[in-house]
């Protein structure tokens, strides 16, 4: 009986740790470290914007290890259709791209009702089975219906609204893991693109470069209407686009902003949160207020026990400054909901619907 508890414990620990919740003990050293450390790039209103946000972007993409893929000459995406049924306020269409060289991407595309052409939101599963999660089905067959308590069904909420979807498989998750049954492969993967001279947020922040060249060759798809959402380790890769490419307009990250310092360090997270020398880069708020002047809606759980919500505030005010010193101080908000790590659409879309007016 002792041997089986051991075993349901470490099964339990093992999944926490998988989830990104803290299971470890704090390192002391590395707090006390960083405590006396501020960013090249901390913002603290006594630098030109647009000066700051050129070079923090530089500086920041060459740390993600995607300065050489972002900007040089692209493979043709070659997009095959896998499978188009009829849905409850749309169609949805499986399609997979070819992202780079010996890299094929898989995306749902998610149309709504009508002629459009319509706005369209990329959206970015975190860490379960994959981007069956955004059109709320099973991954086995992609036909039962699945529900999720989490409201990341973010595709079902885009056309309910009127918007398209373009659902991106993450790199290690889903049908792009390396582990058996869909389970996160992060672990391997972050360090597997370490070896590249890559990062698992910077090749994942690639792909949805990818998939905006794919809709900026569909006619039936606003240009000037790009969005991103996504949850946890979706809303790690949300957040991170938002920072760094052009072409979006509107950002919707989830429960993955407070302060590296009182999340990403002061508690395990899964591997695919870090990069080399993100302390000394900057912070969760500067990251934010380079999205300016795109419309930025953050969203955070009260209770969510891996990014604190009182640090997280107290960023989110440091974001706030960014954007006004960007000439736009309406447009970055943050979207608080009553519970834990999850997205909350009810709060979220209220605020983001007003900005896509």
């Amino acid at each position: 009986m002792k041997r089986k508890c051991y075993f349901v414990l470490a099964g339990v620990l093992m999944s926490l740790y998988i989830c990104g919740a803290s299971v470890e003990l704090q390192d002391k050293d590395s707090m006390k470290r960083a405590a006396k450390i501020k960013g090249e790039f901390y913002f603290d209103g006594g630098t030109d914007f647009k000066v700051w946000q050129k070079n923090a972007r530089i500086s920041l993409t060459k740390k993600l290890g995607i300065s050489d893929k972002l900007f040089a000459e692209r493979l043709p995406l070659e997009p095959k259709i896998l499978w188009h049924r009829k849905v409850e306020n749309g169609t949805i269409t499986k399609i997979v791209l070819q992202s780079e060289k010996d890299y094929e991407l898989p995306i749902y595309l998610c149309l709504p009702e009508g002629k459009g052409p319509f706005p369209v939101w990329i959206c970015v599963q975190g860490h379960g089975t994959g981007m069956h999660a955004s059109i709320s089905v099973k991954w086995q067959d992609e036909k039962t219906f699945k529900y999720d308590n989490g409201d990341r069904d973010f595709a079902v909420q885009c056309l309910a609204k009127g918007y398209a979807a373009v659902c991106v498989e993450q790199r290690a998750f889903g049908e792009k893991s390396c582990m058996a049954n869909h389970k996160p492969g992060c672990s391997r993967l972050a360090s597997h693109a370490f070896m590249f001279g890559e990062t698992l947020i910077g090749n994942r922040v690639f792909d949805v470069d990818r998939a905006i060249d794919y809709i900026y060759t569909r006619k039936d798809l606003l240009k000037n209407k790009i969005g991103i959402v996504g949850n946890s380790g979706g809303g790690t890769t949300a957040i991170y686009s938002g920072a760094i490419l052009n072409r979006l307009t509107h950002v919707m990250p989830s429960s993955c902003f407070s302060t590296y310092k009182d999340s990403i360090l002061a508690m395990a997270h899964c591997q695919c949160n870090y990069f080399s020398g993100m302390l000394q880069w900057g912070e969760m708020g500067d990251l934010a207020g380079l999205c300016a002047p795109k419309y930025l809606v953050i969203v955070n759980g009260q209770k969510d026990p891996i990014f604190p919500i009182n640090p997280a505030k107290a960023e989110f005010e440091r974001t706030k400054l960014i954007y006004k010193s960007a000439g736009y101080p309406d447009r970055c908000k943050m979207v608080i909901g009553n519970a834990g790590h999850r997205f909350y659409k009810a709060d979220a879309w209220p605020v983001m619907d007003k900005f896509l007016q």
